[in-house]
């Protein structure tokens, strides 16, 4: 099997895990391998893996009753998601592309911005397939399944949610470098990281908090981030960090606004 394909820095938990990092090539291996529109590759997962997707999906069950937004608890109950088994991308693409048109493409790792955003515009979502390494099964480097499949991918089967998704995409299609760096700002403070305000009271609908237990039991609590009203104006210009919590998060009152004020927001980065 070839190695080395995956690279990882010197800091990540299984740079120095042999094991790890030749798991790493050979699932990414698959990804590679496959073309979108031919079946997605099976993954048959460790007992380590399983054991790690086990103890993130128990500590996340329970906050999601109390913490996550009432259409995401709806929608992972429609995927089947349970703590025994980490899911395939396959099943889900079929659950997806029943409800709202999304599809899966199998990726390596990340995806390069303008390929990611092109991605989306075709109502295309690139996921991962590999898991976190097991020494820190609360905190990723970098997107893994457990990122993808327990924060993105149930949230891809409401129709508002992967509109507003493909909505963003759309908006970096031919568009400059700088208009891509707004547009990502955007897509972190919504589809990762939004917030929505339902029955009084704050939710998680962002896949970076549905998908971090630390980060969704802070979220809510109006002590810790700093809670302002969505404003895309402001949030395109708002740089964010990517290894610590969220020092911000942008509240709306329903999915429904986030979108249609990224809408606008789209329109008015095109236009310059």
């Amino acid at each position: 099997m070839r190695t080395g394909i995956v690279e990882l820095d010197a800091d990540h938990p299984g740079f120095n895990d042999p094991e790890y990092r030749r798991r790493r090539d050979e699932i990414a291996l698959l990804a590679q391998e496959h073309d979108l529109g031919d079946p997605i590759p099976v993954v048959e997962y460790t007992g380590t893996e399983t054991a790690t997707w086990t103890t993130v999906f128990r500590e996340l069950s329970r906050l999601f009753p109390t913490h996550a937004c009432r259409e995401y608890n709806e929608a992972l109950a429609l995927m089947g998601f349970d703590e025994t088994r980490i899911p395939q991308l396959a099943d889900v693409d079929r659950i997806l592309a029943d409800r709202t048109g999304f599809r899966i493409w199998p990726v390596a790792g990340l995806v390069e911005p303008r390929d990611f955003f092109g991605a989306l515009a075709r109502r295309v979502f690139p996921a991962t397939q590999y898991i976190r390494h097991h020494s820190v099964p609360h905190y990723t480097p970098e997107p893994d399944t457990i990122h993808d499949q327990i924060g993105h991918i149930p949230m891809l089967a409401i129709r508002e949610y992967a509109d507003l998704t493909q909505r963003i995409g759309a908006g970096a299609v031919g568009a400059t470098d700088e208009q891509v760096t707004q547009l990502a700002r955007l897509y972190w403070y919504t589809i990762e990281f939004g917030v929505v305000r339902q029955d009084g009271e704050l939710r998680c609908y962002g896949a970076g908090i549905l998908s971090s237990y630390g980060e969704m039991a802070r979220a809510v609590r109006a002590e810790e981030p700093e809670i302002r009203r969505f404003d895309p104006e402001q949030a395109r210009l708002l740089d964010y960090p990517i290894t610590r919590y969220q020092p911000v998060l942008w509240e709306v009152d329903s999915i429904g606004e986030a979108f249609e004020r990224v809408a606008a927001a789209v329109e008015t980065i095109r236009r310059g």
